[in-house]
């Protein structure tokens, strides 16, 4: 049976990405993908987006801002773009978004299934019964507007859906896993992210069982007069069954506050990321380091990188950390290094391409880049988060830094300063044009 993974806070943020960043994500976001599915299979891939802090962390590698809403928008229309014309070799497709094309995800799963040969009306009330408990059987403020529904040729799918509270501007991810699913209503969740707004209605928590049964035992019973009559009773001082309290789950917070910041950073982890690339770069990647372009920079991403293909769930416990490999769209942590940023694809793209055809060289040289991070972390020292930041802002001009705000050559490396509130994209009127 899945079980509840942990809950956190979004925070609503507003924007469009703009094509420069969303195009790179898409083809990045692939190749990751690609390079999880090479190593591990569909299934670990489908996990890994059923585990709401990789899912962070994930977006937060590819450039998009680290702690927000936006990063579930973003991630799964960089996943719908990029593995939709990979669907028949990977096996992997990608229905459903944000709005709209949420509600066009039974009729796309329909049609994947006459195509590849799985029941796509089944999975297709599979999705509707997915939204219609989190719009409805867990009552807990947050309005559906999001519906990402990706499916592999065998049938087993996750889901990742994300409702938004305009009024507290945040907003709440779910995530579903097919696999060890035995009913839509008895604690199906693989993971609910978001802040507690007090008590909610769960009905489709296991422990709700009794009272599903009662609410249709009494309504047969009594009719909906009688119904009436029996609510009236108890709130007007009737003898009712005391909430069993819900059991507290582990909670990723995301905090209101765009910059990252030293608390949200593990930084052993980060200084054997850096350790990491330091000492086996120049070993591993020592003829792609003699390609003009290439240098210590990249690696140092891609050490990054190589954590999120082949990490444990325990590493993923700070996505701010992540941000540090390609920045972030409104310059937090530091403007996106678009030279670093194509390299990693680069790299990337040639180590798949080449594991396809069986030489797997510079796939295990990213392993290997992996596996030392942990190994260093345990002693590795280095500069503070701010220092590491600075040089960021710094070296952006030669980096090629991009943010919404434009060019870096001309902020001469100074910091940015908070973007201000905003909501979820496309959510309220409350939005906001970025140049690009």
């Amino acid at each position: 049976m899945a079980q509840r993974a942990g809950n956190a806070d979004l925070p609503l943020h507003g924007g469009r990405v703009p094509k420069w960043l969303g195009d790179r994500m898409t083809r990045l976001g692939v190749l990751i993908a690609e390079a999880i599915v090479h190593h591990y299979g569909r299934d670990e891939f489908l996990k890994r987006l059923a585990h709401p802090f990789w899912f962070q962390s994930f977006g937060a590698v590819m450039g998009m801002d680290w702690h927000s809403s936006g990063i579930t928008t973003s991630v799964i229309g960089a996943l719908k773009r990029g593995l939709t014309p990979r669907a028949g070799e990977l096996g992997i497709h990608v229905c459903g978004g944000r709005g709209q094309h949420s509600r066009k995800t039974p009729a796309e799963l329909s049609t994947i299934g006459d195509r590849v040969g799985f029941d796509g009306l089944l999975l297709a009330d599979a999705s509707r019964l997915v939204a219609k408990v989190d719009s409805a059987a867990v009552q807990d403020g947050f309005d559906l507007y999001l519906h990402g529904f990706i499916v592999t040729d065998d049938a087993k799918w996750v889901v990742v859906q994300q409702g938004m509270n305009g009024d507290r501007r945040q907003a709440r991810r779910y995530h579903w896993l097919s696999e060890g699913l035995e009913s839509f209503v008895d604690s199906p969740h693989a993971a609910i992210e978001g802040r507690g707004q007090g008590e909610i209605v769960n009905l489709a928590d296991r422990r709700a069982a009794d009272s599903r049964q009662s609410q249709l035992s009494l309504l047969n019973a009594l009719g909906p007069d009688g119904l009436i009559r029996e609510v009236a009773k108890i709130e007007t001082g009737g003898a009712a069954p005391a909430p069993e309290t819900q059991p507290s789950l582990p909670h990723l917070f995301m905090p209101a506050h765009h910059d990252v910041r030293e608390s949200d950073v593990n930084l052993r982890r980060l200084h054997g990321n850096l350790a990491a690339a330091a000492d086996r770069g120049p070993k591993d990647f020592e003829e792609l380091l003699m390609v003009p372009g290439v240098g210590a920079r990249t690696i140092k991403a891609l050490a990054l990188v190589a954590e999120v293909v082949h990490g444990a769930p325990c590493r993923f416990s700070d996505p701010a950390r992540f941000s540090l490999a390609h920045g972030g769209k409104d310059r937090h942590p530091f403007p996106v290094p678009l030279k670093v940023y194509d390299e990693t694809i680069n790299v990337m793209k040639s180590a798949i391409t080449k594991g396809r055809l069986g030489g797997d060289e510079e796939l295990a040289a990213l392993k290997r880049l992996d596996d030392q991070s942990r190994r260093l972390e345990r002693y590795a020292t280095g500069p503070d988060l701010k220092e590491i930041v600075a040089g960021e802002f710094r070296d952006s001009p030669r980096f090629g830094g991009r943010s919404v705000f434009g060019w870096e050559e001309s902020r001469k490396g100074r910091p940015a300063e908070c973007a201000g509130s905003e909501v979820a994209p496309g959510t309220g009127s409350d939005r906001r044009k970025y140049p690009g």
